[in-house]
């Protein structure tokens, strides 16, 4: 059986960062381990220490029985690593990265067919050899990567995140080949910060800030919640009601799950006060099963950042909850003969959070570009304040608010530059703009970073920075493409109680995203598929479709396959 020894390993960066703290423990190849745990933790620096790419600072290791560092030619030629940002080269197709990694493997003649042959069909690539790798949707890429990795046979398999990014259908894909090759006998490591995937893995590593917290199966985590979960239903405002319970101390956490919320008390506090410390006495709490997730976060101390100060610095937009903000009429956009949005159709109400969703390639990216103006239409109409994008796209951008998904923060700008010129951009000057910099700074605690620049930074500290850029001048309106992609669960509680509070102030939110229990914040959903609207409705609604007790992940790829088979029926 192959196996990972760690004896008191130790990784220290410059003089006060302990990235990993003094960890013994031996992995076996009996199933996938997770790696888990917030940003920060030590995920990455502990898989590049057994890939070889970084020297412990203290202790030693052995990986299928060498030592990274001083067996490394050895250990190359067992060992598969795919980081965050698998180096793909977009500018080459299917089969010539695959023959550029084979060279660099030093495979050749059968063994180098026989093997392609077993990839393109185990990755389901085979149909496009000849595509561009630049051209592949997002889960399309991470199977090429895996394909590449897995090239040299290897007995272990080491994979940095390979979920962010990547719609429920393709990462539901990639589970499954990665289940069959732990059940040949490989060696597997998955990092992850979607806790939905821990659930998939046999054994678990948590990390937290650098140690680890706990080692085992994720039921054996997610019992620690028992009894302490509850599901309330209301006729008062699931937001509002949320916001108002994580107020209270003896909450843990809390998430919105369609029209309810889900709450997880702290230890020993009965769920009777805390109906009654809330505004509305017309509530029902029904106990529920706790999710690993929520065990990570109350393992965690549970979410410290309960309400937001943009409720403070963001102003009231008044007006009717009917009126409609944002509209696709027929909206369509062509690449050459290609079409990627196809006749689109759906309105946003003034105070909505309106997802957009839909699988790799299926076109949600091209039609929110188009509705914020970074995008031109072929056809159709997309309507923003009642002003056509066609037609007055400058004086729109004014009313909105982006936060890319890559968070389009300038590198070589420290933190506070990089405020100045966002501010600058929306057209802020002299003591206005000193202001509400310093409004931002303050808001997201910024003060201890502002010589920074984001590449210095967390994941955590570019979302906030990305979200304070995008609301520098006020919008009215803020479109959010993945904002939450590849952040830990706490980090994202906390940047949905910024949204929420927005919300509050009758901002409208459009966004996009992969992450199925994030799509549960939504008023509403628009599903995409193959660049058509094939669903539109609350989460409750498109839940209704599939099942009663049916999951929003379930939902998500129910309805995407249904769509499939009408398509080529």
């Amino acid at each position: 059986m192959n196996q990972i020894i760690l004896h008191h390993i130790e990784k220290q960066f410059g003089q006060d960062t302990l990235a990993i703290k003094p960890l013994s423990l031996t992995i076996n190849s009996d199933g996938v381990t997770g790696l888990v745990g917030p940003d920060g933790a030590g995920k990455t620096t502990l898989l590049r220490m057994m890939d070889g790419l970084l020297s412990p600072t203290q202790g030693n290791m052995t990986v299928a029985g060498l030592n990274p560092l001083d067996d490394r030619a050895s250990l190359r030629a067992i060992l598969g690593y795919m980081p965050q940002k698998f180096s793909l080269y977009e500018n080459l197709t299917v089969a010539e990265n695959l023959n550029l990694f084979a060279d660099l493997r030093q495979i050749h003649g059968q063994t180098r067919q026989d093997r392609f042959d077993k990839l393109l069909a185990f990755t389901d690539l085979a149909r496009f050899t000849d595509r561009l790798a630049g051209k592949l949707s997002g889960g399309m890429k991470q199977k090429l990567g895996l394909a590449c990795t897995l090239l040299g046979n290897p007995q272990v398999l080491l994979l940095d995140e390979p979920g962010v990014g990547v719609d429920p259908i393709s990462r539901q894909e990639l589970w499954k080949m990665v289940h069959s090759l732990a059940n040949e006998g490989m060696l597997i490591i998955w990092s992850t910060s979607y806790l939905d995937e821990a659930e998939q893995c046999q054994d678990i590593l948590l990390l937290n800030q650098g140690e680890l917290i706990f080692r085992g199966k994720p039921t054996h985590l997610t019992q620690r919640v028992e009894g302490r979960v509850y599901a309330l239903k209301s006729t008062y405002s699931h937001r509002q009601l949320l916001l108002d319970a994580l107020k209270l101390p003896a909450i843990s956490d809390g998430v919105i799950e369609g029209n309810d919320i889900r709450l997880i008390l702290k230890p020993e506090q009965p769920i009777e006060p805390v109906i009654a410390a809330l505004p509305s006495h017309d509530i029902t709490a029904t106990p529920t099963q706790g999710r690993f997730e929520d065990a990570f976060i109350d393992l965690l101390g549970g979410i410290k950042q309960k309400q937001s100060v943009l409720t403070q610095i963001m102003p009231t937009f008044n007006g009717s909850p009917n009126d409609i903000v944002i509209e696709a009429k027929g909206l369509t956009r062509t690449f050459g003969t290609f079409t990627a949005t196809d006749h689109v159709n759906f309105s946003v109400k003034r105070g909505e959070i309106f997802g957009l969703l839909g699988p790799n390639g299926a076109g949600k990216s091209t039609t929110f570009k188009m509705m914020c103006g970074l995008l031109s239409i072929s056809a159709g109409q997309a309507l923003v304040l009642g002003l056509d994008l066609k037609k007055s796209a400058a004086q729109v951008r004014q009313k909105l608010g982006y936060m890319a998904q890559r968070f389009s923060l300038y590198d070589k700008l420290t933190v506070q530059q990089n405020l100045a010129f966002f501010s600058g951009i929306y057209g802020l000057m002299g003591r206005q703009q000193k202001a509400r910099s310093q409004e931002m700074i303050s808001a997201f605690n910024f003060q201890s970073i502002l010589d920074k620049t984001p590449a210095e930074l967390p994941l955590g500290f570019k979302q906030r920075l990305a979200l304070a850029c995008a609301l520098m001048h006020n919008p009215e309106i803020v479109f959010l493409d993945e904002p939450t992609s590849g952040v830990d669960p706490i980090t994202r509680r906390e940047f949905w109680i910024h949204i929420n509070s927005l919300v509050s102030k009758g901002v409208t939110v459009m966004v996009t995203t992969h992450f199925m229990d994030e799509a549960e914040y939504c008023d509403r959903i628009a599903l995409v598929n193959r660049g058509k609207l094939i669903a539109l409705g609350s989460p409750n609604e498109l839940k209704q479709k599939v099942g009663e007790n049916a999951t929003m992940e379930q939902t998500f790829i129910q309805l995407v396959l249904d769509s499939e088979s009408k398509m080529t029926a």
